[in-house]
């Protein structure tokens, strides 16, 4: 059994991974804002706003991104960081080998059969990808772009209903705000 202290370690060392992994990497919004600041601010929302304390779970949020936009392997995730981690790590990430609408049509598809972490973690991201899109939409995104990406959260979000109150409410709140 992990003691305290060791879980936050292991919070820790997943921020500093994921920092590592993402340090030349830019967020697509007009000020090309550091990318790390995104797994950071689904760790935030998730303890904030979720009430969520897992540490496993806020580690998987922090290294979220890891497999699907670095050179991270699955096999890394599980060496650094145990099994359980880098399983939700995997649950959450797309195949960037098959085309975009697929990945979102699985996104939909999957959601509902995603581990409660999963579900958590995705949560966080479809609420921070929102806020970001309302913040500081990415360089180049329509207006019809920015409404299709809502759109599609929303269809994600609603297979995950029952998983967070309190993250739910969050969602609804800026998927109120459809530009």
């Amino acid at each position: 059994m992990r003691t305290p202290a060791a879980g936050i370690e292991i919070v820790l060392a997943a921020a500093a991974f994921a920092a590592r992994k993402h340090r030349m990497q830019r967020r697509k919004d007009p000020d090309a804002s550091p990318y790390i600041n995104h797994p950071l601010s689904l760790a935030e929302v998730l303890v904030m706003e979720g009430r969520i304390h897992d540490h496993a779970t806020l580690a998987a949020a922090l290294l979220h991104d890891t497999i699907e936009d670095t050179e991270t392997s699955y096999e890394e995730l599980v060496a650094a960081f145990g099994s359980t981690i880098a399983r939700v790590v995997m649950e959450v990430s797309d195949d960037k080998t098959l085309p975009k609408a697929e990945r979102k049509r699985l996104q939909i598809r999957h959601a509902a059969a995603l581990s409660r972490r999963a579900k958590l973690v995705k949560l966080a991201d479809k609420i921070c990808n929102l806020r970001d899109i309302l913040e500081s939409p990415p360089s180049g995104w329509s207006l019809r772009r920015r409404r299709e990406y809502f759109r599609w959260a929303g269809e994600v979000i609603a297979r995950l209903r029952g998983t967070n109150a309190r993250l739910e409410r969050a969602f609804d709140e800026v998927f109120k705000q459809t530009p």
